[in-house]
């Protein structure tokens, strides 16, 4: 007399299914001691029943007017915790695969992100990797994963648009770097690096439409800027302009 699921949440309320014979006339499904919140479904080869509250492993038995069946094993399982989301930020394309870690994620079924969910791959009870589905917007979403045990919540995932480059001022500056510069455009609060002729420039977010940037040392003639962040990155072709210093 098989089962399907074999296991649900400590907190009950898991529609179990199961098969048999001579199950027409089913008056009670216990688990354990406890008899099932509701009994549904009833043929002579299948009976539905939704789990009670409990913990461990206990036996689940059919009872008939003919009598009651041999139980079979039912695994209680506590929800799952959480702890640390490897990667928290990423395009809003999603596509991009990260890693969950926790406890009690052995029967993950379900990662979602805000709205959207996917289906996670388990690497062990406490760690799973999932890919991120596409975003419906820019921003923070929180991260729901679901085991046979329940949907717990608690972490967040921060969906981050491609950056645009609209100015940068001034436009030019001597050789020798250091010249302050700002930039403006959009989706900048999450820019992890911006870089003057392929030279890395240390930068600062003043807010998600402007940075603030100082030039390295560059090569005299005009270089592209590029802005990147988790979802890409943005080129603002020969936006600055090298000078050389005058010789005598």
């Amino acid at each position: 007399m098989p089962i399907s699921p074999n296991q649900g949440s400590t907190g009950g309320g898991t529609l179990v299914t199961i098969t048999g014979t001579n199950l027409s006339g089913t008056t009670a499904v216990t688990f354990g001691t406890k008899p099932a919140t509701s009994i549904t479904n009833v043929t002579p080869t299948q009976v539905t029943a939704v789990s009670p509250s409990g913990t461990g492993t206990v036996g689940v038995a059919v009872t008939t007017p003919g009598g009651t069946s041999n139980p079979i094993p039912f695994f209680y399982v506590g929800a799952p915790f959480k702890s640390s989301l490897e990667q928290t930020s990423g395009p809003l394309a999603g596509g991009n695969t990260i890693t969950i870690n926790g406890t009690g994620l052995a029967t993950a079924t379900s990662v979602s992100f805000g709205a959207n969910s996917a289906t996670p791959t388990v690497v062990s009870d406490n760690q799973l990797t999932v890919t991120v589905p596409v975003g419906t917007e820019a921003g923070a979403v929180a991260v729901h994963v679901t085991t046979a045990g329940g949907t717990n919540n608690g972490l967040s995932y921060t969906y981050v648009d491609v950056p645009t480059v609209s100015t940068v001022t001034p436009t030019s500056g001597p050789t020798s770097g250091g010249t302050g510069v700002t930039i403006t455009g959009t989706n900048l609060e999450s820019t992890e690096s911006v870089t003057f002729g392929g030279a890395t420039a240390p930068f600062s977010v003043v807010n998600s439409t402007t940075l603030s940037t100082v030039t390295p040392p560059g090569a005299a003639g005009a270089v592209d800027v590029v802005v990147t962040n988790p979802a890409g990155s943005d080129t603002a072709a020969g936006a600055f302009t090298y000078v050389a210093a005058p010789g005598i």
